[in-house]
């Protein structure tokens, strides 16, 4: 079932002809914080090289989906004829208590998948190690203190490329 989940996710039957790859970029440059829309952190990501990932955002930039790492509105309307977004609209009419139990099963398997390949963690601030409220800085309602820097609401739910587990770090201390 979820490879058939992965399949619908593929969207080849609609919207704009684009490789897996180049769907990927879009999907990342679209949910990914200031901090991680760099060639560097794509490829981090997509568990690519850093030149593969240079030739798929350039091929993006070239298509109009893309200026220097920022969706363009031609980027945002061909996202909104992904699979995935299909998939999102869905997931959105779960109940809350199912959308809650799919989101921790999800982002369970992608950190115990990306943990065997010793591939990097991805993540959002609420359950990142770096993230504060208030706090330190006083002034800010949410600071990054990896980066130094006061996040904007609406980055709170960005992919960042910093990203350090809060549970996967109390796990590592406890053994």
């Amino acid at each position: 079932m979820l490879v058939r989940l992965g399949r619908f996710g593929c969207g080849d039957e609609l919207g704009a002809r684009l490789t897996p790859a180049q769907w990927m970029a879009l999907r990342f440059f679209a949910r990914a914080n200031q901090f991680s829309k760099t060639p560097s952190a794509f490829a981090r990501f997509h568990g690519t090289t850093r030149g593969t990932a240079s030739q798929t955002i350039k091929s993006l930039v070239s298509a109009g989906f893309l200026k220097r790492h920022e969706l363009t509105a031609a980027g945002e309307r061909v996202l909104k004829s992904d699979g995935l977004h299909a998939l999102e609209e869905a997931i959105k009419e779960l109940p809350l208590a199912g959308r809650h139990i799919l989101t921790q099963c999800v982002q369970e398997l992608t950190k115990q998948l990306a943990n065997r390949r010793g591939a990097p963690e991805f993540g959002t601030c609420q359950d990142c190690l770096f993230f504060t409220v208030g706090g330190k800085k006083a002034g800010y309602p949410c600071y990054c203190e990896y980066a130094n820097v006061a996040l904007l609401a609406d980055e709170l739910d960005q992919l960042c490329v910093d990203y350090k587990s809060r549970t996967a770090v109390a796990a590592e201390r406890a053994e």
